[in-house]
């Protein structure tokens, strides 16, 4: 597992896992739903930290409802961007799931999600909050509540251990091949 050690957001560390697998990418769409809190703030902090750190041009593409996914693709097909970040994982981006990575594998893009369940769906990487320790987080802060803490005591946390999943699979369909260095920082890669 690794810690996050990066200066960057968490947004701009898939960014950049995502610039250093496909070292060619430059211009980079972003599909998100503005109705799922979290992802309008999401985009907004990946916009600066593309533009400086990473010298990436990002268009952000809005998703607000199940018939809009069609729209925007047909859009990005005649836009060609090299690669494909899916900010947040609200519903509407989860249902569509499948939709988002048969469009990228189709469009041969190499995309990275901000859900570890879009690359065990398909999707090319993830980078993000590892699951099982979050879960084992709440369960702490359930354990002490049911021992009589009063919540408003208890402290706010923040992820501290974050995994970065590859699926290779994925990679050979869209005929990508990633970095070896980029394996190795992998904590699972999908075979």
């Amino acid at each position: 597992m690794v810690r996050c050690r990066s200066k960057l957001p968490l947004g701009g560390k898939r960014l950049e896992l995502l610039k250093e697998a496909v070292p060619k990418v430059s211009r980079v769409a972003v599909l998100y739903d503005p109705g799922t809190s979290g992802n309008v703030r999401e985009v907004n902090e990946l916009l600066p930290v593309a533009t400086r750190a990473l010298r990436l041009t990002l268009q952000p593409w809005e998703v607000r409802a199940a018939d809009g996914f069609e729209r925007v693709f047909a859009a990005l097909s005649k836009e060609r961007p090299d690669g494909l970040y899916v900010a947040g994982s609200g519903p509407l981006l989860v249902t569509n799931q499948k939709r988002t990575i048969g469009f990228a594998l189709k469009s041969r893009l190499p995309s990275v999600f901000s859900g570890r369940q879009f690359v065990e769906a398909g999707g090319l990487m993830y980078y993000g909050a590892n699951e099982a320790d979050s879960y084992r987080r709440v369960a702490y802060f359930v354990d002490q509540i049911l021992k009589g803490a009063k919540p408003a005591d208890l402290p706010v946390e923040q992820p501290m251990k974050f995994e970065f999943v590859i699926n290779l699979k994925t990679a050979n369909q869209i005929g990508l091949t990633i970095p070896q260095w980029t394996l190795m920082k992998a904590d699972r890669v999908i075979k």
